[in-house]
This record gives structure tokens, sequence and C-alpha cells, in this order.
């Protein structure tokens, strides 16, 4: 058991910090949960408007087996709390108005879907995602659950004997090349690509791993919304004897002799023998530790690479909608140009590509009856100058390019509508540079090369969250949690 019930204080209840709460109560930590906003659940939150109940940020439910499993550590099972749903079709593809790829949730279905496109990719897709499955393996046993704070952690002997299979050095973008050559095809892989921080040209081969993720293990729904994994999480911390405050914004740290000593709040000082920040890294280093025992300097956050940050629409349309499915994916122009306007030379798109989610098409208690719950995605670069004319710009746009393409109209049924950009994430979560998933997932910003999850310079002060190890993701988000609980219970325990 802990230390003398050892109180920690975990800033921000995103999937990390929730999974690090949970962890650690079960150890007999004395954990209080401090949340800046009026509701759990980081990016994962969910808001209800005009009788649509809207998830905010994450919409896509991979790799099922990762909360499964953490809820067996507890003695339950994802059941327990909420029902999933595989989808099938996974999703659609949109390239024009008579060209739209439904991806089957069946093996057989998605060879002979690959086979239409270009003869003999059936048994070529078989091959990649033997390998993306090793990839998968090997990732999901012995990486994501490194630490990253020190070298010979890669020097496992089962690591590197897989070295070799990981493809670390080569490039997603060539690699992919060698198994497909139609550009529909090509597409569809490297769009889970988009949200990891760089082109498919600087992203390593490893991340195939995604597409193992995608189209072998499914997409599934949370029936109810993304928002109930979250829900689950607070009942775990609850039944555990967790203290969880919301509306809390943290406002600065009190270090004496190389240690936090007290956390405070507006209206509130808790005393703290370890704390867990899970809310944004630059935010807590820059703003809420003095300038000697920041680990970082501000050079070395500009310095970093980013995810990208994200336009977003929450939409309530008063007519059900055709054609339309509960992930759609608008891809009208090549990748290309989109990437280079997010990575390399960031600006505005021109031409941008997005996504729809119509949950409602597998959910009916998200929506008023005969209505739709429309979320649409921009991916767009950090720090950009966010105004009221272009999001307005860009929501036209979408809901233009969504109409030509299912050909029915959606703006003169629009009975609720809000934004949600660069601003909004900055002032909800102190997001650096307003962006939306972290930092990048390049090889250089990969494994011990992310920021520490502990302090360099205050020893009770640990890091969880899409900055540290492994990086962003859902249901991976809890990953990171585990990891740091794993560490204090280890120093503390």
């Amino acid at each position: 058991m802990a230390q003398a019930s050892a109180k920690v204080v975990i800033i921000g209840a995103g999937y990390a910090g929730m999974a690090a709460a949970t962890c650690l109560a079960k150890e007999g930590f004395g954990v209080t949960v401090l949340e800046k906003n009026k509701q759990l659940g980081g990016r994962s939150r969910m808001f209800e408007a005009a009788s649509f109940r809207f998830d905010m940020g994450p919409s896509w439910y991979w790799m099922p087996e990762v909360l499964e499993a953490f809820f067996n550590k507890f003695g339950h099972t994802v059941a327990g709390f909420y029902t999933l749903k595989q989808l099938d079709p996974s999703y659609a593809v949109f390239f024009s108005q008579n060209h739209i790829m439904h991806i089957p949730a069946q093996a057989e279905a998605r060879m002979q879907l690959f086979e239409a496109y270009e003869k003999g990719s059936g048994a070529r897709l078989k091959q990649f995602l033997t390998e993306a499955a090793y990839k998968y393996k090997v990732g999901m046993e012995e990486l994501v659950f490194k630490p990253g704070r020190y070298v010979y952690e890669l020097a496992d002997p089962r690591i590197l004997k897989s070295l070799f299979k990981l493809h670390l050095i080569q490039s997603f973008h060539r690699y992919i090349r060698k198994f497909f050559h139609n550009r529909y095809l090509l597409q569809l892989l490297e769009f889970p690509i988009l949200f990891l921080g760089a082109t498919p040209q600087k992203i390593p081969v490893l991340y195939s791993m995604m597409n193992y993720a995608d189209i072998a293990l499914g997409t599934w729904y949370p029936m109810g919304g993304m928002h109930e994994p979250i829900k689950a999480l607070v009942k775990l911390n609850e039944a555990l004897g967790t203290t969880i405050i919301t509306d809390a914004e943290v406002q600065g740290l009190s270090i004496e002799d190389a240690r936090v000593q007290q956390v405070h709040t507006a209206r509130q000082v808790f005393e703290a023998d370890i704390v867990i920040a899970n809310g944004d890294y630059h935010h807590v280093e820059q703003h809420l530790l003095p300038t000697s025992y920041r680990s970082y300097s501000e050079a070395y956050w500009n310095k970093r690479v980013l995810a990208p940050s994200c336009l977003l629409y929450y939409v309530g349309v008063n007519k059900k909608l055709a054609c339309l499915f509960h992930h759609n994916l608008f891809f009208h122009t090549p990748l290309e140009q989109h990437f280079q306007e997010i990575y390399e030379s960031p600006r505005w798109p021109s031409n941008p590509l997005f996504y729809v989610s119509c949950a409602s098409k597998t959910d009916a208690t998200i929506a008023p009856p005969g209505c739709e719950n429309i979320f649409i995605l921009v991916p767009v670069a950090p720090g950009l100058a966010d105004t009221a004319e272009i999001r307005e710009r860009y929501l036209r746009f979408t809901l233009q390019k969504v109409e030509a393409f299912t050909g029915q109209n959606i703006t003169e049924h629009i009975i609720y509508k809000k934004s949600y950009a660069h601003q909004n994430f900055v002032q909800d979560y102190h997001a650096f540079k307003g962006n939306a998933y972290g930092l990048a997932s390049t090889l250089r910003q990969t494994a011990i090369f992310r920021p520490s999850l502990q302090s360099k310079k205050v020893k009770n002060l640990y890091y969880t969250g899409q900055f540290t190890v492994p990086g962003p993701g859902v249901p991976p988000a809890i990953i990171p949690g585990q990891i740091v609980a794993h560490e204090v219970i280890k120093a503390w325990g």
C-alpha cells in the first residue's frame, strides 16, 4: 500500500488523469482530482443544447481491447458500464457525388473492396495487415507502456529482436506504396496519419499499427456517446474513494526544497505529497511553476512539432438525412495539399478535407425524434488566427460539399449550431497554440524523445496526457495514466 496514504493531487480529469487516479486509489493513495471545467472528461466532454447531446471532441472508438483490459484490472468489464456496438460499414469515404467507398467490417468484404480498386490488392492487403498486426502486437505489448525515461528501455531483447520488422526508419509514405498504387486506396490508408502531426513522408512505418486498428479491429461506438467511458471512470473512482472537484482551476504550485507542497485554486489550497499534471504540459511548466523549476524553456516548446488543431462544428438538423453514415470522410481532393497546409506551410486550408459524424444514425438518444446530430471536423494547423468570419466561411464550405455529395439541403434545416476552434482550446484547456492533439508523433518526438513524465527539477511532480508517452488517442489515452501511476507506485508505494 502507499506510504502512509500519501496525498496525490491530479490536475485535470481527462482520460489520462482519471486512469491514473483509478490506479493510485486502488493502491491506497489518497487521490484528489482537480478539474478546471464544470464537466469531467477533458476533450472528451459533452454538452446538451436544443434537445441534442453532442460529444465535444473524440468521436472514433478504436482498439476496444485497451479499455476492456483496463476495466478488467478492477474486476469489471466494459459491458458493465456501457454497450459497445460495432459499426458496419465502419465508415464511408466520399471522393465525389458518385464515388463513395464504404469500408466493411468483415475481412473478406474488405479484401473484395480493395480488389475492386486494384487487381491483386486484396491479397496484398492481407500481407500488409499481417505485417501491421505484428507492429501492433509489439507496439501494444512492448512499447506503449514504456515510461520513456531512459534509453535502456529500448534495449529490451524483445524490442531489439523486433526492430527490423518494425521498420522504424522507413517512411509510411514509401512503405505503403510497395503494396498499393491506386490513389483512392492510398488515401484510405494515409488518413489515420493525418492527426499524428506530420506528412506521411515523415511518419515511421511503425504507425501502420493504426491501419491494423482501423481495418482489422473495427470501428465501435459506445451507446449514449463518447462520454460514456469517462462516466465509467468516474464511477470506478468514486467507488475507490477518489475525491473529484470540478470548477477548480489550478492557479499555482507552492514549492519548497524542490517539492510541490501545495496546489492552489481560487477557492482552496490542497496539501500534496505527489502532483500529477494532466493539464497542458506547456501551461503547467510555463505558468504554474517558478522559472527556476521549469524543466524546459520557452525556446524548447517553440521548437516542438505540434499535432493539428481542429475547427469543429456541432450542428442540429430538424430532418433525417439520407446518404450519410455514422462516420463520413470527405476526400474530394488528394490529401497532399491539405497535409502541406497543416504541417509544411501552416495556413488556413484552401480546399480542406474534412470529417462528418452523424452519430444519430446509430444512437437515437442523442437527437430529438426526426432530427440528426451532426459533428464536423476540419483538421487545421495550430497557432492560426481564429475569427468568427473564418469559422462561418468554413461552415458554409463544408455544408455545401456535403449537400452536393449527398443531394440534399441541410443548411435550411439547421436548428442549432456551435463552432469550436483554437481560441476555445486555449480557453478551456490552456492548449499550447490552440492545439487539439498534443505533440506530433514523429520519430524525433517518440518514446524517450517526448517531454519527460517526471519533472527534472521538482521531485514529486509528474506529467501525463497527450504530450507524454505514448501520445494522443482514444481509447489509448488511458495508457499514459497507467504509465505515470506505475512510476508513482514504484517511487512511493
